[in-house]
């Protein structure tokens, strides 16, 4: 049996996203999500608890990212669940889980009041002609 690995997250960028450019010039771009869940605690008064998330995206999705996004943007990521790890200077191991992303919908409202434009099965420049292609083989790539 084979299992599903599937994140779906609205939220807030607590950071513009962090763009680097990998061997071949491959894009990724990495930020903090916040998600925030209110609830009523025992005595009726309202409670919000906020997740951090670190979110990454590849290739022209990580260029939308960095051309669109900034800290506080609403956003919709769907995605997987990837762990790595390493060692640090000292020789301890080292874990952090992230959101790999493969679709991105952009939810701040627009200067024209009009909702924001989504990106998840873009297809390429005659979708939206000013914006960089997606590249659905970047989940792959090791980070």
């Amino acid at each position: 049996m084979r299992g599903v690995n599937r994140v779906m997250l609205i939220g807030n960028l607590g950071k513009d996203p962090d763009m680097q450019f990998l061997e071949g010039n491959i894009a990724v771009a990495k930020f903090s999500l916040a998600t925030t869940e209110s609830f009523k605690d025992r005595s009726g008064k309202l409670k919000a608890e906020t997740e951090w998330h670190t979110v990454v995206l590849w290739r022209g999705l990580a260029e939308l990212a960095q051309k669109y996004l900034h800290k506080g943007s609403l956003v919709y990521i769907e995605g997987r669940l990837k762990t790595r790890s390493w060692e640090d200077k000292e020789g301890n191991k080292k874990f952090a889980t992230e959101v790999v992303g493969d679709n991105l919908i952009m939810l701040d409202k627009r200067s024209d009041g009009s909702q924001g434009h989504g990106l998840e099965g873009f297809d390429g420049p005659d979708d939206h002609p000013d914006l960089p292609t997606a590249d659905d083989g970047s989940e792959r790539l090791p980070f």
